[in-house]
């Protein structure tokens, strides 16, 4: 008679053509590491016979019975015969319930993974259809406009002027304050090396209002109430009231989508101009302290280089620079499905694609600008 034990969990016993299995103490989760340990660690091809003793078991749960039944299957694949004793009626269950699933378990399936081509094919296709989804919402918008445009709704119109236009003042201030106080001193250093102080009027002037005030503007929109329109929609499907709203006869297009984007085509114009104006008071103060160009100065200047004709080429970008905030992140707040973490994923997704439509609609009216010598 031969003996192999282990630490604690079972103990092999050799008798002539047959091998005795005695398994010990607790089969739970917590002990599956030592229990394959120990398995692994006995010699089953000296016997033709192998007969598990479950007595000595004090717990089994689904992970310890697995082990065993794995055991079981791999010796009968050998021609080895098995059988148990010793068990209670209910381990017997267990074991029984476990032993088609061994049979038929072909272990963990493999991730695929596909080559740069496919990838990217795959990339382009997901991408287009993401851009004929968000014509056909524009399609939409443009269809319940026409529709609703003698009835307009006042009340969510008048809330969404006020939260993305009067609460964003404060922030946009202090941001275009500090742009015009960087942009100055840039410039100024390098007019320092020349003299010519006094064209820093004219330089902070044009570059403020013709670009980096609106500019700015819709970067910071882009991420304060962008996102904010993607969140509050995506929350509103997860919680199943575009549903409520279309159940009721109301469309969610006209209550929800249309008065943001009305609201806000409205609220940049006015908001440009806020940020124009803390721009042009940062680089003044800045050229006051570093060119020593005093305010009186800086204002007469200022009036006569600066014409209105550069404010308005600002201006006339900021309702397509709207549009694009607004309706991307309305649309990917419809685009929320799943669970909470979409809403993370299509709020990132809004604020990334807005700004990079922004930066293309700015680089393309300056091409424009420039062709017609604006």
């Amino acid at each position: 008679m031969a003996n192999k034990r282990s630490e604690q969990y079972a103990e092999l016993i050799q008798q002539h053509d047959t091998q005795q299995l005695v398994c010990q103490n607790a089969w739970v989760l917590a002990n599956i590491p030592l229990i394959k340990k120990t398995l692994e660690s006995f010699d089953f091809t000296h016997g033709k016979t192998l007969i598990i003793d479950g007595k000595a078991i004090s717990n089994i749960d689904s992970s310890g019975a697995w082990q065993l039944q794995k055991l079981i299957y791999k010796l009968q694949k050998a021609n080895i015969k098995v059988q148990l004793q010793n068990f209670t009626k209910e381990q017997e269950l267990l074991l029984k319930m476990l032993q088609d699933q061994t049979a038929n378990f072909k272990g963990i399936p493999k991730k695929k993974y596909f080559n740069w081509l496919y990838q990217f094919g795959e990339s382009t296709f997901y991408h287009l259809q993401q851009v004929l989804t968000f014509l056909s919402f524009i399609g939409e918008i443009t269809s319940v406009a026409i529709k609703t445009i003698h009835q307009p709704r006042l009340r969510p119109l008048l809330s969404t002027i006020e939260i993305t236009g009067f609460q964003a003042l404060p922030l946009l201030a202090l941001l275009s304050f500090m742009i015009g106080v960087v942009i100055a001193y840039q410039m100024g250093l390098q007019l320092l090396n020349y003299g010519a102080n006094i064209y820093i009027v004219d330089l902070t002037g044009f570059s403020i209002f013709r670009e980096f005030g609106p500019l700015l503007t819709a970067i910071i929109v882009t991420g304060r109430t962008g996102s904010a329109f993607t969140a509050q929609l995506g929350t509103m499907k997860l919680n199943e009231e575009l549903d409520a709203l279309r159940t009721m006869g109301i469309s969610p297009i006209e209550l929800l989508v249309l008065p943001r984007i009305l609201g806000l085509i409205i609220v940049m114009p006015l908001l440009t101009i806020w940020a124009d104006i803390f721009g042009v008071i940062g680089s003044m103060l800045m050229a006051k302290n570093m060119l020593a160009i005093n305010m009186a100065d800086f204002l007469i200047r200022f009036q006569q280089a600066v014409t209105i004709h550069s404010l308005l080429v600002g201006l006339c970008k900021t309702p397509v620079f709207a549009m694009l905030i607004a309706g991307i992140g309305c649309f990917q707040g419809m685009q929320v499905s799943g669970g909470a973490d979409s809403v993370g994923k299509q709020t990132t997704k809004s604020v990334v694609q807005a700004i990079f439509c922004i930066i293309i609609a700015d680089a393309l009216f300056s091409v424009l600008f420039s062709s017609l010598k604006i």
